[in-house]
C-alpha cells in the first residue's frame, strides 16, 4: 500500500554537449543519476537544488530552466510504500573551481556526453530526461 509520497528534485547541469552525472550506490545497486535529492519540509524546490549541490559538491549553481517533471504514477524501486514525483531544472555551476565530492555516498562524477547512442541511465524517469536533453542539446 502506498502510504507516502517522496519528491526528488534533479538538475541536468550541461556543458559542451555533456551532462553531469554521479555514480553511487544505493541501498546495495550501483547507480548513475542526476545530482539532485529530495525535498525537505519547509523548502522550495529550487531551493532544495542549491542545497544539494552545496551539500554534495560543494558548489553554487544558477537555474536556467525548468526542464521535465515527471508525469506518471512510479512507486520507488527502493520503497514499495513510497511512491515518487520527480522534477528537473537545467542549471549551470557558476563555481566549478570550488568542485568537490563532498557526500561519501558519491564514488565519482562523470560529464557524459549527451550524443552517445545508447542510454546509460538505469532509473526510468532518467532515462526520459536524457532523451530528452538529446532533443534539447543534439
Amino acid at each position: 500500500m502506498i502510504d507516502k509520497i517522496n519528491i526528488r528534485v534533479y538538475a541536468c547541469a550541461v556543458k559542451n554537449k555533456k551532462v553531469l552525472t554521479l555514480f553511487e550506490e544505493y541501498a546495495g545497486e550501483q547507480l548513475m543519476k542526476f545530482p539532485g535529492g529530495g525535498l525537505e519540509f519547509g523548502e522550495g524546490l529550487i531551493e532544495c537544488l542549491h542545497r544539494e549541490f552545496d551539500e554534495e559538491l560543494n558548489v553554487k549553481i544558477e537555474v536556467v530552466e525548468h526542464f521535465y517533471t515527471q508525469e506518471d504514477f512510479l512507486v520507488s524501486r527502493f520503497r514499495e510504500n513510497e511512491q515518487l514525483l520527480t522534477i528537473y531544472y537545467i542549471v549551470n555551476i557558476t563555481t566549478e573551481e570550488d568542485f568537490l565530492i563532498l557526500d561519501p555516498c558519491i564514488e565519482k562524477t562523470e560529464w557524459i556526453d549527451i550524443d552517445r547512442p545508447d542510454n546509460p541511465f538505469p532509473l526510468p524517469i532518467d532515462q526520459i530526461v536524457f532523451n530528452k536533453l538529446k532533443e534539447k542539446f543534439l
